[in-house]
């Protein structure tokens, strides 16, 4: 198993999140010119997993700067459901948080449906800390 980071908004890429996204959210995944932007984002990693070859998970890394340092939000965690069990969602949180360190991160933050208690486990296994905190969102 192998974690990388994606550099370029290939076909095997854009079909292989066609394929994983779905199994997170009712979300579409992103187009061809999406993929292109995300890849050349400098805020944006896009981290993919691959077993024997091929894609099985990703993970988004979003880089950003504040006042008070520079931040960063894990997005979009995905393991394909036939992969899932072989440490690859740990692998690739692991993998983004050494990134993160790289970019002298303060925090990294991320956030996760109670129903997904595998997720919620592995999260709070590794180090990170439930928050007791009001999330809100506005939709356009």
């Amino acid at each position: 198993m192998t974690i990388e980071i994606a550099t370029d908004a290939s076909d095997e890429l854009r079909d292989a999140l066609s394929r994983l996204l779905p199994q997170l959210s009712s979300s579409s995944p992103p187009d061809y010119d999406q993929l292109v932007a995300i890849v050349a984002d400098p805020g944006s990693v896009l981290f993919v997993a691959r077993l024997d070859g091929v894609i099985v998970g990703s993970l988004t890394l979003v880089l950003y700067r504040i006042p008070t340092g520079v931040k960063a939000w894990i997005e979009d965690v995905v393991v394909d459901a036939d992969a899932r069990g072989n440490g690859i969602g740990e692998l690739l949180n692991l993998a983004a948080l050494d990134e993160a360190r790289k970019h002298h991160v303060k925090g990294v933050s991320l956030t996760s449906r109670p129903s997904r208690e595998a997720a919620n486990r592995l999260y709070q296994r590794i180090g990170f800390s439930l928050r007791e905190t009001n999330v809100y969102r506005y939709d356009f």
